[in-house]
This record gives C-alpha cells, sequence and structure tokens, in this order.
C-alpha cells in the first residue's frame, strides 16, 4: 500500500479521533488484504508458489509428499516435473527430463537398441530424487524397451605407493627340538623404508 487510508480522507476528518484510530484499523487491513493479493498471484506459479499452494497441487497430481524430510524446493522440482511429463517422448526429452530435475550431468541415458535396453546411469545420494527419477522413467519409457539402473560412483581413488622392508629372525628349525609357546615363532626387525 502506497499512502496511508487518511492522505485520501478530507482534511477535517482526521482532527476527529474517532476517524484517526478508524484509519489506524483500516491500514492493517490494507496491508493484510495487499498481502494476500500478492501471495494469491505468487501462488498462481509453482516456483513462487508458497507451502498452502503447493500443498494443493500436490493434492491434484496425487503425490503424497512428506514436508519432514522433503524440501519445498524438491517438492516445487517434482511438481513442475509431474506437469511436464507429455507425449512424444525421445531419449533426448527424457535426458532434458532428467537434467532439470537431478542437475546437469548427473544421469545419462542410453539405448541399446537391438535389445531394447533403456539404461540410466546416475549417481544420486537423495531417496527421494531417486523415486521421483524413477517414476519419470517408468512414465517416459516405451513398454517394448526394458529399464536397467547403472549407478556411477564419483569418487577419485588415489594410490600412493611406499616400500619398505623389515628382516624377519626365525626362532625355531623344525627339527623337533622347539617347545611351543615358549618363545614367538619369529622376531620382527626394524622397519627400513626403501621407497
Amino acid at each position: 500500500m502506497s499512502k496511508p487510508i487518511m492522505k485520501y480522507w478530507i482534511t477535517d476528518l482526521d482532527k476527529i479521533r474517532d476517524f484517526r484510530e478508524l484509519a489506524k484499523t483500516e491500514d492493517i487491513e490494507l496491508k493484510l488484504l495487499e498481502g494476500a493479493i500478492n501471495q494469491l498471484f505468487d501462488d498462481q506459479f509453482v516456483m513462487t508458489s508458497g507451502p498452502d499452494a503447493i500443498r494443493r497441487r500436490e493434492k491434484m497430481l496425487g503425490i503424497q509428499a512428506d514436508p519432514t524430510t522433503e524440501s519445498l524446493e524438491f517438492r516445487k522440482k517434482r511438481i513442475l516435473n509431474r506437469y511436464q511429463i507429455k507425449p512424444p517422448f525421445t531419449i533426448r526429452y527424457l535426458q532434458q527430463q532428467l537434467d532439470s530435475l537431478l542437475g546437469k550431468g548427473r544421469a545419462l541415458t542410453s539405448v541399446d537398441v537391438q535389445n531394447f535396453i533403456l539404461t540410466v546411469t546416475t549417481s544420486l545420494d537423495d531417496a527421494n530424487l531417486f523415486k521421483e527419477m524413477e517414476r519419470t522413467i517408468k512414465t517416459v519409457k516405451p513398454a517394448n524397451l526394458i529399464y536397467q539402473q547403472q549407478t556411477a560412483v564419483q569418487d577419485e581413488v588415489i594410490i600412493v605407493e611406499h616400500i619398505s622392508k623389515k628382516d624377519i629372525a626365525w626362532n625355531y628349525k623344525l627339527n623337533g627340538t622347539w617347545r611351543l609357546g615358549e618363545k614367538p615363532f619369529s622376531t620382527l626387525g626394524q622397519e627400513v623404508v626403501i621407497k
């Protein structure tokens, strides 16, 4: 609201105490109304919707959401994903959907045309994203293709090589003169790093 309500009244009314109090109350109500109108406008679009509008859209789409484990941003992405699943479906379309849902480069799709196998390779650690990805794939893939999931771990393994040696002194000989438990079988010397 740009101006208080009293600015629109004639100047004689601001001298009356009842009208001043009425103006204060109306200003509060008009600010609340303006906030509600702005929220109603924001709720028309998924990405600017509030929690109530997201909950309403999830109910319309039949989504069972768990607000304790799923963030509002993920729930918005899931709703957009469900709205965007429209035929005709191609492998390029599926790749674009997975890129928008999971993030660019986190999933790779390929089709073995001879064996009718759709392979999706991902590196996900979020169970909710994985469930939504599987639902998207099962909705998009043709009935004659077999869906095969592959997991790709993108960790680096660094190998560091060291060579060391220890001298071993054998305390017993296999000639029948040794007593079990009297001494250790062998004694290890000091470790010497060669490389």
